[in-house]
């Protein structure tokens, strides 16, 4: 029997401002889920620029299919969105709406996956209320938020030319969140697995 391709993680999000403070913590939990044997996706910026989300319509352009494709094949997401007016962006918004086009999905939406949240904000209080927001949005979705959400006040904390976390304990969060991901996502697999082998056993 073949072994499991190790699980992918996609991160969606940033702003479309090249180098971010969102996008390139998305990377970084992305770099350490590769450390932990994942495969990783990255949709962010440019490419999630994308017609506003109408339900009426079943209109899809190729980056709205390449996202929902994405978001099919993950066996865990990272969501990172600027804390703007006090909640995430509407870049980020519109894109977690077209997870709708996954409802008839077995299973459908985020059910059975883990999702991390990151938040960022220029103050505690628009990371906060923004992290809340995300998680609401995970919940409603099916997806599992992880124990973590990383908030990042930016008035303290910034990315180096590394694109390391200037505070070393922010970097340790990060890390926290690619552990939750990619475990949970082994672990879903291993029971999958398990329970495939027992039904083959009768």
């Amino acid at each position: 029997m073949s072994a499991s391709p190790s699980p992918l993680i996609l991160g969606i999000g940033g702003t479309t401002r090249e180098g971010s403070t969102s996008e390139r913590a998305l990377r970084y939990v992305l770099e350490r889920a590769r450390d932990l044997g994942a495969r990783t996706e990255l949709l962010t910026g440019p490419q999630l620029v994308l017609p506003i989300y109408v339900p009426e319509s079943g209109e899809r352009d190729e980056a709205v299919r390449a996202l929902v494709a994405a978001l099919r094949r993950a066996n865990g997401i990272v969501v990172a969105s600027p804390g703007y007016h006090g909640s995430l962006s509407g870049l980020v918004k519109n894109a977690l709406d077209y997870a709708e086009d996954m409802r008839e999905d077995q299973p459908p939406y985020f059910e059975d996956r883990a999702v991390g949240l990151i938040a960022c904000a220029s103050g505690w209080q628009a990371t906060g209320a923004t992290l809340a927001a995300l998680r609401a949005i995970v919940h409603a979705l099916r997806g599992w938020p992880t124990p973590l959400g990383v908030a990042i006040n930016t008035h303290e904390c910034r990315f180096t030319d590394e694109d390391r976390p200037s505070d070393p304990a922010v970097g340790r969060q990060l890390a926290t969140l690619a552990t939750q991901l990619v475990r949970f996502a082994e672990q879903k697999t291993a029971w999958e697995r398990s329970r495939r082998d027992a039904e083959v056993a009768g």
